[in-house]
Protein backbone atom coordinates (compact mmCIF):
# COMPACT_ATOMS: atom_id res chain seq x y z
CA UNK A 1 0.00 0.00 0.00
CA UNK A 2 0.94 2.98 -0.55
CA UNK A 3 2.05 5.82 2.36
CA UNK A 4 -0.52 8.63 2.44
CA UNK A 5 0.26 11.77 0.51
CA UNK A 6 -0.39 15.42 0.79
CA UNK A 7 -3.38 15.17 -1.54
CA UNK A 8 -5.41 12.58 -0.10
CA UNK A 9 -4.70 12.97 3.88
CA UNK A 10 -3.30 15.80 5.01
CA UNK A 11 -5.80 18.28 3.10
CA UNK A 12 -8.73 19.17 5.68
CA UNK A 13 -12.22 17.86 4.92
CA UNK A 14 -14.05 19.52 2.24
CA UNK A 15 -17.44 20.82 3.31
CA UNK A 16 -20.17 18.47 1.91
CA UNK A 17 -22.59 20.14 -0.34
CA UNK A 18 -20.80 23.27 -1.15
CA UNK A 19 -18.80 21.56 -4.37
CA UNK A 20 -19.51 22.77 -7.83
CA UNK A 21 -19.86 20.53 -10.91
CA UNK A 22 -19.03 16.96 -10.08
CA UNK A 23 -16.55 15.64 -7.23
CA UNK A 24 -12.75 14.88 -7.72
CA UNK A 25 -12.16 11.25 -7.99
CA UNK A 26 -11.36 9.77 -4.76
CA UNK A 27 -7.32 8.16 -5.58
CA UNK A 28 -6.83 4.57 -5.89
CA UNK A 29 -4.51 4.61 -2.73
CA UNK A 30 -7.03 6.24 -0.53
CA UNK A 31 -9.84 4.15 -1.96
CA UNK A 32 -7.80 1.30 -1.06
CA UNK A 33 -6.18 2.11 2.38
CA UNK A 34 -10.05 2.70 4.03
CA UNK A 35 -11.13 -0.54 2.48
CA UNK A 36 -8.65 -2.19 4.12
CA UNK A 37 -9.81 -1.26 8.00
CA UNK A 38 -12.63 -3.80 6.90
CA UNK A 39 -10.09 -6.50 6.95
CA UNK A 40 -9.88 -5.97 10.45
CA UNK A 41 -13.26 -5.31 10.75
CA UNK A 42 -14.64 -8.01 9.16
CA UNK A 43 -11.45 -10.54 11.13
CA UNK A 44 -13.04 -9.21 14.29
CA UNK A 45 -16.33 -9.79 14.09
CA UNK A 46 -16.00 -13.25 12.57
CA UNK A 47 -13.72 -15.17 14.86
CA UNK A 48 -14.63 -14.90 18.01
CA UNK A 49 -17.94 -15.21 17.18
CA UNK A 50 -16.84 -18.66 15.44
CA UNK A 51 -15.05 -20.16 18.31
CA UNK A 52 -14.96 -17.85 21.54
CA UNK A 53 -18.01 -19.52 23.01
CA UNK A 54 -16.54 -23.18 22.13
CA UNK A 55 -13.05 -22.06 23.39
CA UNK A 56 -14.54 -21.42 26.90
CA UNK A 57 -16.79 -24.60 26.91
CA UNK A 58 -14.34 -27.11 25.51
CA UNK A 59 -11.47 -25.83 26.31
CA UNK A 60 -11.85 -24.21 29.21
CA UNK A 61 -14.68 -26.00 31.07
CA UNK A 62 -16.68 -22.89 31.21
CA UNK A 63 -20.34 -23.63 31.31
CA UNK A 64 -22.47 -22.30 28.27
CA UNK A 65 -24.63 -20.22 30.40
CA UNK A 66 -21.80 -18.67 31.67
CA UNK A 67 -19.89 -18.70 28.05
CA UNK A 68 -22.90 -16.84 26.93
CA UNK A 69 -23.23 -14.41 29.23
CA UNK A 70 -19.48 -13.17 28.68
CA UNK A 71 -20.93 -12.26 25.65
CA UNK A 72 -23.67 -10.79 25.82
CA UNK A 73 -21.77 -8.38 28.75
CA UNK A 74 -19.38 -7.69 26.21
CA UNK A 75 -22.00 -6.56 23.37
CA UNK A 76 -23.68 -4.62 26.07
CA UNK A 77 -20.10 -2.78 26.60
CA UNK A 78 -20.25 -1.49 23.32
CA UNK A 79 -23.63 -0.27 23.35
CA UNK A 80 -23.05 1.78 26.20
CA UNK A 81 -19.21 2.80 24.74
CA UNK A 82 -20.34 4.09 21.50
CA UNK A 83 -21.62 6.84 22.03
CA UNK A 84 -18.83 8.35 24.22
CA UNK A 85 -16.42 6.99 22.10
CA UNK A 86 -17.75 9.08 19.43
CA UNK A 87 -17.82 12.12 21.19
CA UNK A 88 -14.22 11.60 21.61
CA UNK A 89 -13.83 10.80 17.94
CA UNK A 90 -15.14 14.52 17.43
CA UNK A 91 -13.64 15.89 20.47
CA UNK A 92 -10.26 14.47 18.84
CA UNK A 93 -11.34 16.33 15.17
CA UNK A 94 -11.71 19.39 16.62
CA UNK A 95 -8.48 19.75 19.09
CA UNK A 96 -6.36 18.69 16.30
CA UNK A 97 -7.81 18.16 12.84
CA UNK A 98 -8.00 14.59 12.09
CA UNK A 99 -9.64 11.48 14.06
CA UNK A 100 -6.13 9.80 13.72
CA UNK A 101 -5.42 9.67 17.66
CA UNK A 102 -8.02 7.41 18.36
CA UNK A 103 -7.88 5.38 15.78
CA UNK A 104 -4.31 4.26 16.61
CA UNK A 105 -5.22 3.81 20.33
CA UNK A 106 -7.01 0.98 18.34
CA UNK A 107 -4.44 0.14 16.21
CA UNK A 108 -2.12 -0.78 19.24
CA UNK A 109 -4.64 -2.07 21.66
CA UNK A 110 -7.32 -4.32 19.53
CA UNK A 111 -4.15 -6.74 18.57
CA UNK A 112 -2.80 -7.04 21.97
CA UNK A 113 -6.20 -7.51 23.59
CA UNK A 114 -6.96 -10.00 21.18
CA UNK A 115 -4.28 -12.60 21.68
CA UNK A 116 -5.14 -12.33 25.40
CA UNK A 117 -8.36 -13.49 25.00
CA UNK A 118 -7.21 -16.54 23.49
CA UNK A 119 -3.88 -16.82 26.28
CA UNK A 120 -5.27 -18.32 29.27
CA UNK A 121 -2.58 -19.92 30.95
CA UNK A 122 -2.99 -23.73 31.91
CA UNK A 123 -4.29 -24.68 34.85
CA UNK A 124 -6.82 -21.75 35.88
CA UNK A 125 -9.71 -22.68 37.25
CA UNK A 126 -13.10 -22.45 34.91
CA UNK A 127 -14.17 -19.31 37.19
CA UNK A 128 -10.55 -17.74 36.78
CA UNK A 129 -10.46 -18.42 32.95
CA UNK A 130 -14.35 -17.10 32.29
CA UNK A 131 -12.95 -13.97 34.09
CA UNK A 132 -9.71 -13.63 32.43
CA UNK A 133 -11.63 -13.32 28.90
CA UNK A 134 -14.37 -11.46 30.02
CA UNK A 135 -11.94 -9.07 30.16
CA UNK A 136 -9.82 -9.15 28.03
CA UNK A 137 -12.74 -9.25 25.39
CA UNK A 138 -14.14 -6.34 26.70
CA UNK A 139 -10.68 -4.57 26.24
CA UNK A 140 -11.08 -5.93 22.85
CA UNK A 141 -14.31 -4.68 21.91
CA UNK A 142 -13.10 -0.73 23.56
CA UNK A 143 -10.46 -0.71 21.51
CA UNK A 144 -12.28 -1.83 18.44
CA UNK A 145 -15.00 0.91 18.88
CA UNK A 146 -11.91 3.12 19.38
CA UNK A 147 -11.11 2.44 15.54
CA UNK A 148 -14.53 1.14 14.07
CA UNK A 149 -16.22 4.45 15.09
CA UNK A 150 -13.60 7.03 13.47
CA UNK A 151 -13.24 4.87 10.55
CA UNK A 152 -17.23 5.11 9.98
CA UNK A 153 -17.11 8.42 10.19
CA UNK A 154 -14.38 9.28 7.43
CA UNK A 155 -16.51 8.19 4.23
CA UNK A 156 -17.63 11.72 5.00
CA UNK A 157 -14.79 13.53 4.93
CA UNK A 158 -13.04 12.30 2.24
CA UNK A 159 -14.99 12.80 -0.41
CA UNK A 160 -18.42 15.49 -0.88
CA UNK A 161 -19.21 12.86 -4.24
CA UNK A 162 -22.50 11.13 -3.57
CA UNK A 163 -21.39 8.24 -6.00
CA UNK A 164 -17.95 8.36 -4.83
CA UNK A 165 -19.08 7.55 -1.25
CA UNK A 166 -20.84 4.59 -2.87
CA UNK A 167 -17.73 3.57 -4.99
CA UNK A 168 -15.65 4.34 -1.60
CA UNK A 169 -18.29 2.06 0.62
CA UNK A 170 -18.16 -0.80 -2.62
CA UNK A 171 -14.92 -1.67 -1.90
CA UNK A 172 -15.02 -1.79 1.91
CA UNK A 173 -17.82 -4.38 1.74
CA UNK A 174 -15.68 -6.45 -0.81
CA UNK A 175 -12.30 -6.39 1.26
CA UNK A 176 -15.28 -6.73 4.46
CA UNK A 177 -16.42 -9.72 2.63
CA UNK A 178 -13.17 -11.65 2.38
CA UNK A 179 -12.36 -10.80 5.32
CA UNK A 180 -15.06 -12.98 6.27
CA UNK A 181 -13.99 -15.69 4.35
CA UNK A 182 -10.78 -15.27 5.64
CA UNK A 183 -11.17 -15.37 9.24
CA UNK A 184 -13.90 -17.59 9.13
CA UNK A 185 -12.11 -20.81 7.57
CA UNK A 186 -8.89 -19.93 7.89
CA UNK A 187 -8.41 -19.27 12.09
CA UNK A 188 -9.93 -22.73 12.94
CA UNK A 189 -7.39 -24.15 10.41
CA UNK A 190 -4.83 -22.91 12.13
CA UNK A 191 -6.20 -24.21 15.65
CA UNK A 192 -6.31 -27.51 14.61
CA UNK A 193 -2.25 -27.59 13.21
CA UNK A 194 -2.21 -28.35 17.23
CA UNK A 195 -4.59 -30.92 17.89
CA UNK A 196 -2.41 -32.49 21.03
CA UNK A 197 -2.66 -29.34 22.45
CA UNK A 198 -5.63 -26.97 22.35
CA UNK A 199 -4.66 -23.95 23.81
CA UNK A 200 -1.49 -23.85 22.39
CA UNK A 201 -3.57 -23.63 18.92
CA UNK A 202 -6.16 -21.78 19.95
CA UNK A 203 -2.56 -19.36 21.51
CA UNK A 204 -1.04 -18.92 17.90
CA UNK A 205 -4.25 -18.63 15.71
CA UNK A 206 -4.76 -15.65 18.11
CA UNK A 207 -1.35 -14.49 17.42
CA UNK A 208 -1.76 -14.91 13.34
CA UNK A 209 -5.23 -13.19 13.05
CA UNK A 210 -3.90 -10.26 15.24
CA UNK A 211 -0.87 -9.73 13.07
CA UNK A 212 -3.33 -9.18 10.22
CA UNK A 213 -5.24 -6.86 12.21
CA UNK A 214 -2.99 -4.28 13.44
CA UNK A 215 -1.54 -4.28 10.14
CA UNK A 216 -4.97 -3.71 7.91
CA UNK A 217 -5.91 -0.90 11.33
CA UNK A 218 -2.65 1.01 10.53
CA UNK A 219 -3.27 0.89 6.70
CA UNK A 220 -6.68 2.30 7.16
CA UNK A 221 -5.67 5.09 9.65
CA UNK A 222 -3.43 6.22 7.53
CA UNK A 223 -6.07 7.69 5.10
CA UNK A 224 -7.61 10.19 7.77
CA UNK A 225 -7.74 13.66 6.43
CA UNK A 226 -5.79 16.06 8.67
CA UNK A 227 -7.77 19.44 9.01
CA UNK A 228 -7.37 22.76 10.93
CA UNK A 229 -8.38 22.05 14.79
CA UNK A 230 -11.00 24.59 15.55
CA UNK A 231 -11.35 23.95 19.56
CA UNK A 232 -8.65 24.64 22.15
CA UNK A 233 -7.34 22.15 23.88
CA UNK A 234 -9.06 22.49 27.06
CA UNK A 235 -12.59 22.86 25.18
CA UNK A 236 -15.14 20.62 24.94
CA UNK A 237 -16.87 17.99 27.44
CA UNK A 238 -15.05 15.37 29.41
CA UNK A 239 -13.77 12.17 28.09
CA UNK A 240 -16.68 10.04 29.83
CA UNK A 241 -19.33 12.97 30.36
CA UNK A 242 -23.27 12.16 29.98
CA UNK A 243 -23.06 15.07 27.16
CA UNK A 244 -21.97 12.76 24.29
CA UNK A 245 -25.07 10.48 25.37
CA UNK A 246 -26.89 13.64 24.95
CA UNK A 247 -25.56 14.42 21.86
CA UNK A 248 -26.25 10.86 20.23
CA UNK A 249 -30.07 11.69 21.63
CA UNK A 250 -29.79 15.10 19.73
CA UNK A 251 -28.66 13.15 16.88
CA UNK A 252 -31.51 11.17 16.57
CA UNK A 253 -33.99 13.96 17.26
CA UNK A 254 -32.57 16.29 15.09
CA UNK A 255 -32.16 14.02 11.56
CA UNK A 256 -35.45 12.38 10.49
CA UNK A 257 -33.16 10.36 7.56
CA UNK A 258 -30.86 9.33 10.40
CA UNK A 259 -33.79 7.53 12.50
CA UNK A 260 -34.66 5.88 9.13
CA UNK A 261 -31.62 4.69 8.20
CA UNK A 262 -30.53 3.51 11.73
CA UNK A 263 -34.33 1.76 11.87
CA UNK A 264 -33.78 -0.06 8.93
CA UNK A 265 -30.02 -0.95 9.43
CA UNK A 266 -31.08 -2.35 12.97
CA UNK A 267 -34.03 -4.44 12.00
CA UNK A 268 -31.90 -5.73 8.71
CA UNK A 269 -29.29 -6.38 11.56
CA UNK A 270 -31.85 -8.36 13.42
CA UNK A 271 -32.64 -10.32 10.66
CA UNK A 272 -29.58 -11.24 9.04
CA UNK A 273 -27.88 -12.16 12.86
CA UNK A 274 -30.67 -14.05 13.55
CA UNK A 275 -30.18 -16.24 10.31
CA UNK A 276 -26.78 -16.36 10.98
CA UNK A 277 -26.88 -17.52 14.51
CA UNK A 278 -29.22 -20.42 13.55
CA UNK A 279 -27.20 -21.37 10.37
CA UNK A 280 -25.35 -24.38 12.69
CA UNK A 281 -29.12 -25.44 14.11
CA UNK A 282 -30.24 -25.43 10.39
CA UNK A 283 -27.41 -27.81 8.98
CA UNK A 284 -27.70 -30.01 12.04
CA UNK A 285 -31.48 -30.72 12.64
CA UNK A 286 -32.90 -29.43 9.36
CA UNK A 287 -29.93 -30.78 6.90
CA UNK A 288 -28.90 -34.13 9.35
CA UNK A 289 -25.18 -32.70 8.90
CA UNK A 290 -23.20 -30.70 11.04
CA UNK A 291 -20.79 -29.97 8.61
CA UNK A 292 -23.20 -28.41 6.33
CA UNK A 293 -22.92 -24.99 8.11
CA UNK A 294 -19.56 -24.65 6.01
CA UNK A 295 -21.48 -25.17 3.00
CA UNK A 296 -24.23 -22.99 4.26
CA UNK A 297 -21.52 -20.02 5.23
CA UNK A 298 -20.12 -20.56 1.74
CA UNK A 299 -23.19 -19.89 -0.20
CA UNK A 300 -23.95 -16.79 1.85
CA UNK A 301 -20.73 -15.17 1.92
CA UNK A 302 -19.23 -15.88 -1.95
CA UNK A 303 -22.40 -14.64 -3.49
CA UNK A 304 -22.25 -11.47 -1.48
CA UNK A 305 -17.89 -11.31 -2.85
CA UNK A 306 -19.14 -11.24 -6.12
CA UNK A 307 -22.06 -8.92 -6.30
CA UNK A 308 -21.17 -6.04 -4.35
CA UNK A 309 -19.69 -4.24 -7.05
CA UNK A 310 -23.04 -5.19 -9.22
CA UNK A 311 -24.59 -3.20 -6.43
CA UNK A 312 -22.60 -0.45 -7.16
CA UNK A 313 -22.98 -0.13 -10.63
CA UNK A 314 -27.38 -0.44 -10.40
CA UNK A 315 -26.24 2.58 -7.69
CA UNK A 316 -24.94 4.63 -10.02
CA UNK A 317 -27.78 4.61 -12.20
CA UNK A 318 -30.65 4.26 -9.97
CA UNK A 319 -29.67 5.85 -7.17
CA UNK A 320 -28.78 4.31 -3.43
CA UNK A 321 -32.58 4.35 -1.66
CA UNK A 322 -33.79 2.58 -5.26
CA UNK A 323 -30.89 0.29 -5.21
CA UNK A 324 -31.50 -0.43 -1.62
CA UNK A 325 -35.14 -0.87 -1.35
CA UNK A 326 -34.12 -3.41 -4.43
CA UNK A 327 -31.76 -5.30 -2.19
CA UNK A 328 -33.59 -5.51 0.46
CA UNK A 329 -36.67 -7.10 -1.54
CA UNK A 330 -34.52 -9.36 -2.86
CA UNK A 331 -33.95 -10.88 0.83
CA UNK A 332 -37.06 -11.14 1.24
CA UNK A 333 -38.00 -13.40 -1.45
CA UNK A 334 -35.22 -15.73 -0.22
CA UNK A 335 -36.37 -15.90 3.20
CA UNK A 336 -39.93 -16.69 2.17
CA UNK A 337 -38.56 -19.45 -0.27
CA UNK A 338 -36.73 -21.01 2.57
CA UNK A 339 -39.90 -21.39 4.59
CA UNK A 340 -40.41 -24.33 2.27
CA UNK A 341 -38.16 -26.46 4.10
CA UNK A 342 -40.89 -26.81 6.72
CA UNK A 343 -41.96 -28.94 3.89
CA UNK A 344 -39.10 -30.07 1.87
CA UNK A 345 -35.99 -29.91 3.83
CA UNK A 346 -33.03 -30.61 1.66
CA UNK A 347 -29.52 -29.38 -0.11
CA UNK A 348 -32.01 -27.10 -2.32
CA UNK A 349 -32.08 -24.61 0.26
CA UNK A 350 -28.78 -23.45 -0.87
CA UNK A 351 -29.49 -21.44 -4.07
CA UNK A 352 -32.19 -19.41 -1.57
CA UNK A 353 -29.05 -19.02 0.49
CA UNK A 354 -26.89 -17.63 -2.30
CA UNK A 355 -29.96 -15.12 -3.09
CA UNK A 356 -29.84 -13.62 0.19
CA UNK A 357 -25.77 -13.49 0.12
CA UNK A 358 -26.13 -11.70 -3.28
CA UNK A 359 -28.69 -9.20 -1.71
CA UNK A 360 -26.74 -8.83 1.27
CA UNK A 361 -23.82 -7.09 -0.17
CA UNK A 362 -26.54 -4.78 -1.33
CA UNK A 363 -28.04 -4.32 1.81
CA UNK A 364 -24.75 -3.78 3.46
CA UNK A 365 -23.26 -1.23 0.74
CA UNK A 366 -25.92 0.77 0.78
CA UNK A 367 -26.43 2.18 4.16
CA UNK A 368 -22.77 2.21 4.51
CA UNK A 369 -23.08 4.72 1.33
CA UNK A 370 -25.77 6.56 2.64
CA UNK A 371 -24.58 7.21 6.13
CA UNK A 372 -22.18 9.67 5.40
CA UNK A 373 -25.08 11.92 2.82
CA UNK A 374 -27.10 12.00 6.18
CA UNK A 375 -23.63 13.04 7.91
CA UNK A 376 -23.68 15.67 5.38
CA UNK A 377 -26.69 16.69 5.08
CA UNK A 378 -26.90 17.11 9.01
CA UNK A 379 -23.62 19.45 9.27
CA UNK A 380 -25.14 21.34 5.93
CA UNK A 381 -28.16 22.55 7.87
CA UNK A 382 -26.56 23.30 11.20
CA UNK A 383 -23.66 24.86 9.24
CA UNK A 384 -21.27 23.04 12.01
CA UNK A 385 -18.67 21.35 9.62
CA UNK A 386 -18.62 17.68 10.19
CA UNK A 387 -18.63 18.10 13.86
CA UNK A 388 -20.87 15.12 14.72
CA UNK A 389 -20.11 12.68 12.56
CA UNK A 390 -18.33 11.01 15.32
CA UNK A 391 -21.52 11.38 17.47
CA UNK A 392 -23.28 9.61 14.34
CA UNK A 393 -21.23 7.07 13.75
CA UNK A 394 -20.82 5.93 17.79
CA UNK A 395 -24.93 5.69 17.51
CA UNK A 396 -24.94 3.45 14.38
CA UNK A 397 -22.14 1.22 16.13
CA UNK A 398 -24.43 0.70 19.36
CA UNK A 399 -27.59 0.31 16.98
CA UNK A 400 -25.71 -2.20 14.99
CA UNK A 401 -24.21 -3.93 17.74
CA UNK A 402 -27.53 -4.21 19.46
CA UNK A 403 -29.09 -5.29 16.36
CA UNK A 404 -26.97 -8.39 15.80
CA UNK A 405 -27.16 -9.39 19.55
CA UNK A 406 -30.53 -9.49 19.32
CA UNK A 407 -30.43 -12.13 16.42
CA UNK A 408 -28.56 -14.67 19.00
CA UNK A 409 -31.23 -13.89 21.80
CA UNK A 410 -34.07 -14.08 19.27
CA UNK A 411 -33.34 -17.48 18.62
CA UNK A 412 -32.62 -18.49 21.66
CA UNK A 413 -36.21 -17.43 23.16
CA UNK A 414 -37.30 -19.40 20.13
CA UNK A 415 -35.28 -22.57 20.48
CA UNK A 416 -37.02 -22.78 24.40
CA UNK A 417 -40.73 -22.28 23.47
CA UNK A 418 -40.29 -24.68 20.83
CA UNK A 419 -39.16 -27.12 23.00
CA UNK A 420 -35.02 -27.90 21.94
CA UNK A 421 -33.61 -30.33 23.71
CA UNK A 422 -29.67 -29.53 25.00
CA UNK A 423 -27.32 -31.64 24.94
CA UNK A 424 -23.45 -32.09 26.28
CA UNK A 425 -20.67 -33.86 23.73
CA UNK A 426 -20.95 -37.39 22.84
CA UNK A 427 -24.86 -37.61 23.51
CA UNK A 428 -27.14 -37.98 21.14
CA UNK A 429 -30.60 -36.26 21.52
CA UNK A 430 -33.76 -36.63 19.46
CA UNK A 431 -35.36 -32.67 18.85
CA UNK A 432 -39.00 -32.92 18.86
CA UNK A 433 -40.57 -31.47 15.53
CA UNK A 434 -41.72 -28.04 17.08
CA UNK A 435 -38.05 -27.27 17.58
CA UNK A 436 -37.01 -28.31 14.31
CA UNK A 437 -40.08 -26.35 12.96
CA UNK A 438 -38.62 -23.42 15.38
CA UNK A 439 -35.22 -23.73 14.38
CA UNK A 440 -36.57 -23.65 10.77
CA UNK A 441 -38.72 -20.30 11.11
CA UNK A 442 -36.18 -18.92 12.97
CA UNK A 443 -34.20 -19.24 9.62
CA UNK A 444 -36.72 -18.08 7.29
CA UNK A 445 -39.84 -16.49 8.09
CA UNK A 446 -38.89 -14.46 11.08
CA UNK A 447 -36.18 -12.94 8.88
CA UNK A 448 -39.28 -11.72 6.14
CA UNK A 449 -41.13 -10.30 8.67
CA UNK A 450 -38.10 -8.36 10.07
CA UNK A 451 -37.43 -7.06 6.18
CA UNK A 452 -40.98 -6.07 5.77
CA UNK A 453 -40.37 -3.72 8.59
CA UNK A 454 -37.36 -2.82 7.09
CA UNK A 455 -38.94 -1.62 3.66
CA UNK A 456 -41.78 0.12 5.88
CA UNK A 457 -38.88 2.50 8.03
CA UNK A 458 -37.15 2.70 4.93
CA UNK A 459 -40.06 4.30 2.82
CA UNK A 460 -39.71 7.70 5.11
CA UNK A 461 -35.72 7.91 4.18
CA UNK A 462 -35.80 11.47 1.55
CA UNK A 463 -32.42 12.10 0.76
CA UNK A 464 -31.77 12.02 -2.65
CA UNK A 465 -28.59 12.90 -4.50
CA UNK A 466 -29.76 16.66 -5.37
CA UNK A 467 -29.99 17.07 -1.11
CA UNK A 468 -26.56 15.95 -0.98
CA UNK A 469 -25.02 16.97 -4.18
CA UNK A 470 -27.31 20.55 -5.36
CA UNK A 471 -24.68 20.35 -8.68
CA UNK A 472 -26.21 16.88 -9.92
CA UNK A 473 -29.16 18.33 -11.09
CA UNK A 474 -27.54 20.49 -13.79
CA UNK A 475 -25.35 17.51 -14.76
CA UNK A 476 -26.77 15.74 -17.82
Amino acid sequence: MSSPSSSDSAAPPTPSGTAQGASPKLPAGSVARYAAGSLATGGFATLPGLVLVYYLTDSLGVTALVAGLIVTLAKVWDVVIGPIIGGLSDRALARTGSRRGPMLVGVVGLPIAFVLMFAVPPGLSPAVSAIWVLVAFVAAATFFSMFQIPYISLPSELTDGYKERTRLLTWRVVVLTIAILLFGAGGPEIRDLFPNNQLLGYLIMAIAAAALLGVSLWIASTVAPRGTPTMAAHGGPRAFSLVHYREGLRALRDSQPFRALLATFMLQGLATGLMLAGAQYVATWVLDSQGAVTILFVSLIAPALLFAPVWRWIADRVGKVRTFRIASLLFLVATVVLIGMLLWPGMWILVPVGVAGAAYAGMQTMPMAMLPDVMSHDAARSGGGEARAGVFGGVWTAGETAGMALGSTTLALVLAATGYVESVASVTVTQPATAVSGITLAFSLFPALLMLASLATLRSYKLSERDIDPAAGSRP
